[in-house]
């Protein structure tokens, strides 16, 4: 035998005794007639492997399978192509990902951006349903669009055909073709990838693997499997596609070569890093499967941070980018009568092919996998523990902290930080209402905990920030308190005032970032109060959608405090979340703030709370107000007829325990807020004030109303009688240049 075929032979049985665990799997299945028969292509580096096993049909007769069989590769349609294509258009700067699909189809319902259709948590329905029957593609784009969803964006992760079926449509009204043209334009033809494509043409069919047959009993070769597709005409955004193990090994070769050819390099690491929220158990990148229930070509040894997909009719991809791995098997295990399954094969290829691989940790965020734990967004605290507390390993510290400080679980940062290896928490202080956040009085005394013993030094009596001398024993402070997203909040007031002791001291201050409850989008208020005071510690709105750490960052920027800063950020936290979205558990901020309602109204209705009653000593603080003078039917009946966004008014009386009229009989409203999204708290209080005012003019204490509001000029326009629209447009110039003022600090996106 020739030396030259000597080596060859010897080195295709090393390649594949390097994959041999992943071929026998292979060769087992198939001998058992499920499926039927089988291409697996494996490539590690410069190790690659190739089995052709069994039968590409069995009726009318049997066929061989071969290395160049075309398979129906159904749902891998999704990353083959119609994600490259959305992914060139956003390139060229067609598309942007966080853009509501309503930009590129009109017709579609507001809110679902083209990143919830790719990530498949967009809470539309799984498919286009088949009764009444239907056909045609115009038709079924139609129906896609008009089905009701199950329920909001980014509530769930549910996989639906119908999103990429819109995808697929949005591909062809963006470029002007099709989506069949442009992916063999933009990712097939450079590619070289001569046989995959939509509607293959007659000539390719002795070559075609069968499924199954259709409902006329015609058996399916060549013709998408399907059904919805079919109806359509074999091009949609789900399904269609016709490829070979070979074409897919020269689309994985692309992404593991950064695009090489077809994408950026960006490109690729965007649509593998997860996209899908942190309160989403499953983690999605852009098209592409990393950890769901999805990934059983994952096998138990590929890591997460690997990422691939599969197709109904027995085909599926698998990449691993640190060895450089792909796994690709292609079977039409439909065939003959649509009752094969590889559900379990899948999984036994992804294990046995990385068999003896290792890898490094994964690199992408990790998040709760275990059934007891539930997926929520990460604060500051939630990623300093599953650090393991690195950024303060050998620091002595100092905690501003209350009850508010926990992690995700309920337990509580002080402890957390005094059980830490190689940290040492030295003392805690206090702010407003105390380190259990009990006490709604005007001072708070100095204490010790507890639980760990540690004195408790107060910021909220006769001093407000530590003094040089109680940092003396400190490396650093760090400040882990929840803020509700209110100007006159004190705890930000008490950040400011820690960061200006630290620069004093040179102190390193570490700012645990929490989410605003409230969101981080919407901004209102006057943003330059007339003068500064603890509840006006620097000039932002009254609503002013940031986070304690952006704000830290403003304020030491802004105010040239000079403060080491450093901030543990929030994951998983997207800037139009409120607080119930997050996952997280809900703990009074202070004695008052009981509820996200509540925290909702506050930036608006605390402006009230030295003028009237606003619920202090009742179950609701800040949702119902009033005053012994009021009549509550006309106050509500005025009010609704404002037709205020969001909000709804109804006529109460009742006695407030505690604070002004304690245990007088008022009358007043109770605030029901109809649509967050519209609500606007700021303009609602000014609009209340106004009334009152307009109703009581000699028993409203307009004057007090200042005491939060801090614009003398507001006040004297509602006492002249101006109406409440015009003191709310009076500042919306400053509203808009906070806006672009605060760009700089936000460090959190939509």
């Amino acid at each position: 035998m020739p030396r030259l075929l000597l080596l060859f032979l010897f080195s295709a049985l090393a390649q594949a005794e390097d994959f041999g665990p992943a071929r026998e799997v292979v060769r087992k299945a198939v001998a058992k007639g499920n499926p039927p028969g089988a291409v697996l292509l494996i490539e590690s580096g410069e190790k690659k492997t190739t089995l052709v096993e069994g039968q590409r049909a069995l009726v009318p007769a049997k066929e061989a399978m071969t290395e160049d069989t075309v398979f129906d590769a159904a749902s891998l349609t999704k990353v083959v192509a119609t994600l490259p294509s959305i992914l060139i258009l956003m390139e060229q700067g067609k598309i942007e990902l966080e853009a509501e699909a309503r930009r590129y189809l009109p017709e579609m319902r507001p809110g679902i951006t083209i990143r919830h259709l790719l990530t498949h948590t967009s809470g539309l329905k799984p498919g286009i349903p088949k009764e009444p029957a239907w056909s045609g593609y115009d038709t079924g784009i139609k129906l896609a669009i008009a089905l009701e969803p199950d329920g909001p964006p980014d509530r769930f992760f549910r996989y639906s055909d119908i999103n990429f079926i819109l995808l697929g449509e949005i591909v062809r009204r963006v470029s002007g073709v099709k989506l069949d043209q442009f992916a063999a334009k933009h990712v097939f033809e450079p590619l070289k990838m001569d046989s995959t494509r939509f509607l293959p043409p007659e000539d390719w069919k002795p070559r075609i693997a069968p499924t199954e047959k259709d409902d006329k009993g015609v058996m399916l070769r060549g013709v998408v499997h399907d059904p919805n597709s079919r109806k359509m005409g074999g091009v949609t955004g789900h399904a269609g596609l016709f490829t070979t193990a070979d074409d897919l090994a020269k689309y994985s070769r692309m992404i593991l070569n950064n695009g090489a050819g077809v994408l950026k390099p960006e490109t690729v690491q965007l649509m593998t890093t997860p996209h899908t929220i942190a309160t989403v158990f499953e983690r999605r990148g852009l098209g592409w499967d990393i950890d769901s229930t999805f990934s059983r070509p994952r096998g138990k040894t590929f890591p997460i941070g690997s990422f691939g997909h599969t197709g109904f009719t027995g085909t599926s991809l698998w990449i691993e980018p640190q060895t450089k791995t792909f796994v690709i098997f292609m079977s039409s295990r439909l065939h003959p009568n649509g009752k094969g399954s590889v559900r379990e094969l899948y999984e036994e290829i992804g294990t046995a092919a990385a068999k003896g691989m290792t890898f490094a940790a994964a690199s992408v965020p990790p998040w709760p996998r275990a059934e007891t734990e539930v997926p929520t967004v990460l604060n500051g605290i939630d990623v300093l523990v599953r650090r393991k507390f690195a950024e303060l390993k050998g620091l002595r510290v100092g905690l501003i902290t209350n009850q508010t400080g926990i992690d995700a679980q309920r337990r509580s940062t002080i402890d957390l930080l005094a059980n830490a290896p190689e940290v040492k928490l030295k003392k805690l202080f206090s702010p407003e209402h105390g380190i259990r956040g009990e006490l709604d009085q005007e001072k708070i005394d100095n204490s010790k905990d507890k639980k760990t013993g540690l004195p408790v030094l107060s910021l909220y009596g006769e001093q407000r920030a530590p003094t040089t001398e109680q940092m003396a024993d400190l490396d650093a402070l760090v400040f882990d308190i929840q803020d509700i997203g209110c100007r006159f909040y004190t705890y930000i007031s008490t950040l400011r005032v820690c960061m200006e002791a630290a620069a004093k001291a040179k102190k390193t201050l570490y700012v645990l970032d929490r989410v605003n409850p409230i969101g981080g989008i919407a901004v209102e208020g006057p943003a330059v109060p007339d003068k500064e005071a603890f509840t006006a510690t620097h000039a932002i709105p009254l609503r002013h959608g940031m986070t304690a750490g952006e704000l830290a960052a403003m304020m030491n920027a802004e105010r040239s405090i000079g403060c080491d800063l450093k901030i543990i950020p929030v994951e998983g936290w997207r800037r139009e979340m409120l607080f119930d979205q997050t996952g997280l558990p809900w703990i009074n901020p202070s004695p008052n703030m009981r509820s996200l309602n509540a925290a909702l109204l506050y930036p608006g209705i605390g402006l009230l709370e030295f003028s009237v009653s606003v619920g202090r000593g009742t179950d609701t603080p800040f949702e119902i107000l009033g005053a012994p003078y009021v009549n509550d039917l006309r106050l509500s009946y005025e009010l609704n007829k404002l037709g205020l966004p969001g909000v709804q008014f109804t006529p109460v009386r009742f006695t407030p325990t505690t604070s002004i009229f304690k245990n007088e009989t008022c009358g007043g409203v109770r605030i029901t807020i109809t649509d967050r999204a519209a609500l606007k708290p700021v303009t609602t209080g000014i609009a209340i004030v106004c009334t009152l005012q307009h109703l009581h003019p000699k028993s409203f204490a307009l004057e007090k109303v200042n005491t939060l509001l801090n614009r003398d000029k507001s006040v004297k326009m509602i006492r002249a009688g101006e109406s409440w629209k015009k003191v709310v447009e009076a500042w919306a110039d400053e509203a808009a240049a906070f806006e672009i003022r605060r760009r700089g600090f936000l460090r959190y996106s939509n």
